[in-house]
């Protein structure tokens, strides 16, 4: 299994940006899609998820609101497009999968089997 994230990059506050993570070796429409965020000196947090048919998602109270997670099951790819960025938004950024198929444990680093290498997004004031 393979998960390729990109789109990362340096952005002013306000501005926004569209992630996508390309994932490999895996029935991908039967994998929950998780984005995960870590800052330097923190521990790495749940942003988003979404659902193998793209039918539910959950957001971090943080993002939500700007922040919108997407998938294309026909390219294997999920996306999280990230708008109004804020100075805090500044870490690098993780895709993962699971096939857990409890919902509710799905904010969890835990729950995940597979990981991206991440994609670093930086927004300056």
């Amino acid at each position: 299994v393979q998960l390729q994230a990109s789109g990362g990059g340096l952005v002013q506050a306000g501005d926004s940006l569209r992630l996508s993570c390309a994932a490999s070796g895996l029935a991908f429409n039967n994998y929950e899609m998780g984005w995960f965020r870590q800052a330097p000196g923190k521990e790495r947090e749940f942003v988003a998820v979404i659902s193998g048919r793209g039918g539910a998602t959950s957001y971090a109270d943080s993002v939500k609101g700007r922040f919108t997670i997407s998938r294309d099951n026909a390219k294997n790819t999920v996306y999280l497009q990230m708008s109004s960025l804020k100075p805090e938004d500044t870490a690098v950024y993780y895709c993962s999968a699971t096939n857990s198929r409890i919902w509710n444990e799905l904010r969890a680093k835990n729950s995940y089997s597979y990981w991206g290498q991440g994609t670093q997004v930086t927004v300056s004031s």
